[in-house]
């Protein structure tokens, strides 16, 4: 599962709100798809912009994720290292694309089943329960120290 920060977590959400208001959806289009709705969520990237960067490597996001070389300054690499950056591995994103982690299957609405990847539906409630998961793994890593959120008490003689 994905290392969960912030940055992924608002990005699977605004994802999964821009995909329920209507935005253009096509799983076969590399800006338009899932990866694609999440780097536009979390990059000033339009979708345009994601298939001109995607199409200078060749497959679709899983093969893309796989062959990325951190040696090499091709434009593909930009996407998939800011989707590492935002904690997702090569594993991830090919779930991502697929939706396919049995964590998130397990955590939708109603209990686990399987997800067709190119249904808007689908993708969206991924999403949401992707998003689920990484922030209570992330809130089980937040520490608040009290103390310094009350008042000193001073006693009265």
């Amino acid at each position: 599962m994905a290392h969960p920060t912030t940055e992924l977590i608002e990005g699977l959400r605004m994802a999964a709100a821009n995909l329920k208001k209507g935005d253009y959806y096509a799983w076969g289009h590399h800006g338009a798809c899932n990866c694609g709705h999440l780097l536009q969520a979390t990059t000033q990237l339009t979708k345009e912009e994601i298939v001109t960067y995607a199409h200078s490597g060749t497959g679709e996001w899983t093969e893309l994720a796989e062959e990325n070389c951190s040696v090499t300054n091709a434009p593909v690499n930009l996407l998939l290292t800011k989707l590492q950056q935002l904690g997702l591995t090569p594993t991830d994103i090919h779930n991502i694309e697929y939706l396919e982690d049995r964590d998130v299957l397990s955590r939708l609405p109603g209990g686990f089943r399987w997800l067709k990847r190119n249904i808007r539906e689908n993708v969206i409630e991924y999403f949401e329960a992707m998003a689920t998961i990484l922030e209570e793994k992330l809130m089980q890593h937040i520490a608040i120290d009290y103390t310094e959120l009350l008042p000193e008490h001073h006693e009265v003689m």
